[in-house]
């Protein structure tokens, strides 16, 4: 069962094209309207940041500069809202989008805002039927959920940075009756090649999940994706599709470089990641993102 619960701000239609207006004049006020504004949806992990979360000086520069220009340049990433706030902070991205826990939770930034920020979609699900086939399978992993608050609950005391706030440790059970945005395997005790092969016998119905590099799942509501979740925000800024770019590296990035225009895969990536985009850039202890931003400069 997918539930959708959103709380977009009053007179989205009107704002919606004041929004696509103010890019637009921002970009030609940064370029002397000589190049197109564009939508630019970059993964965190593995793309903006290393595999130490490191994010390199040449990135930052690119990254700030695609943002003076007057790009509409949103942060899709896995990560948790609160694992997503800093990056946002540090590329210099004070107004427009970002796209938390891969496309279960959308946000708009706003220096006015109290907290700098409102969150205007959470997208949820019921993870009892997941979680419990999973268990069979994997009864040893570690399992964590974030409820529909922007809470983390987590068993056996686990703690990943990409929650962005301290996991309050529950019993399995309780993790059954909670209203998820986000549910979290990971197993410490199985191979990745193992880990998958659990994951696929499973069967998951209802739900949407990836595998990461390491014996990690990520679920979302069915049919949620960061390209569900970037579509809706390109249709609201009034961005034309042949202007949308992605940037990633991961299996939960396949449908947000399938959906842009230009979808570039980081050096690093699988073949499936790859296969998906249009092109292949440096890999990450490359600057390969800095590569792509600096050619929409």
């Amino acid at each position: 069962m997918t539930i959708l619960t959103s709380s977009e701000v009053s007179g989205t239609e009107d704002q919606r094209y004041n929004e696509s207006d103010n890019i637009t004049k921002r970009n030609d006020d940064a370029n002397g309207g000589n190049l197109p504004s564009h939508l630019i949806a970059l993964d965190v992990d593995g793309t903006l940041v290393d595999h130490d979360g490191m994010m390199s000086d040449a990135v930052r520069a690119a990254a700030r500069q695609s943002v003076a220009a007057g790009h509409q340049v949103i942060i899709a990433t896995g990560r948790s809202l609160g694992a997503l706030l800093p990056v946002v902070k540090q590329i210099g991205l004070e107004r427009g989008f970002g796209v938390a826990s891969n496309g279960g939770v959308t946000v708009r930034l706003d220096p006015s805002l109290e907290w700098g920020y409102e969150v205007i979609e959470r997208e949820t699900f019921d993870p009892r039927l997941a979680l419990t086939a999973l268990r069979e399978r994997l009864p040893g992993a570690r399992y964590a959920v974030e409820d529909a608050h922007g809470n983390f609950l987590a068993t056996e005391r686990f703690q990943d940075r990409s929650f962005g706030i301290e996991a309050k440790g529950v019993d399995f059970q309780h993790l059954l009756d909670v209203e998820a945005v986000r549910v979290v395997v990971n197993s410490t005790d199985s191979s990745t090649a193992e880990f998958a092969a659990a994951i696929a016998a499973c069967g998951l119905q209802g739900v949407t999940y990836s595998v990461g590099w390491t014996a990690w799942l990520d679920i979302a509501a069915a049919g949620v994706s960061k390209a569900t979740a970037l579509e809706k925000l390109r249709s609201r800024l009034g961005v034309q599709q042949s202007h949308t770019v992605a940037v990633g590296d991961g299996n939960n990035d396949i449908e947000m470089l399938t959906w842009a225009a230009r979808g570039v895969a980081m050096g690093q990536a699988n073949d499936a990641v790859r296969a998906a985009a249009n092109e292949t850039t440096a890999s990450v202890y490359d600057d390969g993102a800095a590569h792509v931003l600096r050619s929409l400069l």
